[in-house]
């Protein structure tokens, strides 16, 4: 398997100029040339789907907010930069290397929609991804690329809901990321930056133009698409699942990294190739908190968008993390559904307290204090912790909990109280990348470890959930 550089550069591009050098800059010469329909009709040719996770086909989510936008106000193009996924770091590989064709793909899906404003949504802790956008964002304003079109970056919060793409709009608007439950396309933002008063009804949708939020990969790939049209794209990939995907790798491995390989690519390759010699022995990859886990067996499985599906499992952002055989599942289990529990704004309850119930039923299975019943909670509460969701995040909480339990029922039943207690495992979103003794290695953010249900660092929990803590609900808008 030959890695590509399609839209993850081998080194960094210092500049615009080198971007330009290096043929960037005709993607959105080819959509302003050609015009908003023939640039939407050459996304929708090569078949572009989302890589924030969904796959959803990016044509698709264009025009459904050209079918809602009126045109005055007009619509604005938001670029989801808060990866937060853990296990995930090619968006920040990818602004780190080339900021230029992120933008530009952005500004491709402005021409098309017919949007003024164009806002990057990011953590404010990505220090180096910030400084590399608003240098790139000075340099395309200088040469004059933003006619009728303002970019600006917005700094968030640290959470893992800032990801979400409803509560990532809550951001932008000033708020925390508390997920809507209208789509953007249906409401989108009103003055980026500036916290507006929420609505008290349950009505709110169309009360503010649609919005259009994709990726930092997508904008990538939107791009390439339009300087080197459909069948190039097409020559990756299969028919339903076509071009190419950046992965990351972490875990039980030699060496962690991001690499860009077409789809259709197996796991099995993506994982050895990048994590070397200790990823062949692994019994299971966690693609992050979003899917289903993966067993060894299962390894051989195309990385398209169609496979993972028959596999059990979703490709989602592509970022794996590898479990060795040494691995504590029970441990795993407890992680995944801690960090969800945590990371659960409690705007629904049953995701906040079932969610907390099932992680501590499994951390007792993993330090041998078990009273007998933890099985029955851990079923009982996966069984109703996604009851009245708004969004996905308690679904996840069911779904990677309960594939867990599952693959190794043998390991999750043991509970032999003389047993010394089990290590924690630790879940958490991949602060870094950095050059290790042995090759690069993941750094995980350790903050984690001690966040508090109300998203405090505090020595004790407050008993409130985040929403309290914060006075704040998201608007419904629909």
């Amino acid at each position: 398997m030959d890695p590509l550089a399609r839209v993850l550069d081998t080194s960094p591009v210092a500049d615009l100029a080198a971007h330009l050098e290096a043929g960037g800059g005709r993607g959105i010469a080819t959509a302003l040339d050609g015009g908003p329909d023939a640039a939407l009709a050459v996304v929708e040719a090569a078949g572009l789907r989302g890589r924030g996770g969904a796959g959803f086909p990016t044509a698709a989510k264009w025009r459904s907010v050209l079918e809602y936008a009126t045109g005055d106000p007009a619509p604005t193009v938001v670029v989801n930069a808060a990866e937060g996924e853990p296990g995930s770091f090619k968006d920040r590989a990818i602004l780190r290397a080339n900021p230029y064709r992120v933008l530009e793909g952005a500004l491709i899906a402005a021409s098309v929609i017919g949007a003024d404003e164009v806002v990057v949504a990011t953590k404010a802790s990505f220090t180096t991804e910030v400084s590399r956008l608003r240098q790139a964002i000075d340099e395309i304003v200088d040469a004059g690329w933003l006619e009728g079109v303002s970019i600006d970056v917005v700094e968030g919060p640290a959470e893992y809901l800032f990801g979400e793409e409803t509560a990532l709009l809550e951001v932008v608007e000033g708020r925390m990321p508390f997920p809507r439950i209208a789509p953007p396309w249906r409401r989108g933002v009103d003055d980026p930056g500036v916290a507006v008063p929420l609505p008290d009804d349950d009505d709110a949708a169309g009360i503010s133009p649609p919005t259009l939020v994709n990726n930092v990969e997508t904008m990538a790939h939107a791009a390439m698409i339009l300087a080197e049209g459909p069948a190039w794209f097409r020559e990756h990939g299969t028919e339903e699942s076509p071009g190419t995907i950046v992965c990351t790798v972490s875990g039980d491995v030699d060496s962690a990294g991001v690499v860009e390989v077409p789809m259709g690519t197996t796991l099995g390759e993506v994982v050895i190739q990048v994590g070397g010699d200790r990823a062949a022995e692994a019994i299971a990859v966690l693609p992050g908190v979003s899917a289903p886990i993966v067993p060894f067996d299962l390894f051989d499985t195309p990385l398209t968008y169609e496979a993972m599906a028959d596999a059990g499992s979703a490709l989602g952002t592509g970022g794996f993390i590898v479990l060795g055989p040494d691995t504590d599942p029970v441990a795993v289990a407890e992680g995944v559904s801690r960090f969800l529990a945590v990371e659960s704004c409690g705007q629904c309850s049953p995701c906040k307290e079932d969610g907390l119930a099932i992680a501590d039923a499994l951390g007792r299975l993993r330090a041998g204090r078990t009273s007998g019943d933890e099985l029955q909670t851990v079923g009982a509460r996966l069984a109703t912790v996604d009851t009245g969701a708004r969004c996905y995040l308690a679904t996840q909480q069911r779904e990677v909990v309960s594939s867990l339990v599952g693959l190794f029922p043998t390991e999750v039943a043991v509970a032999d109280p003389s047993r010394p207690a089990r290590p924690r495992y630790l879940v958490a979103e991949l602060a870094d990348l950095v050059e290790g003794s042995e090759g690069p290695e993941a750094v995980l953010d350790d903050a984690q470890a001690t966040k508090q249900p109300d998203w405090s660092q505090d020595a004790t929990w407050s008993g409130k959930v985040p929403v309290e803590r914060f006075d704040q609900h998201a608007s419904s808008g629909g």
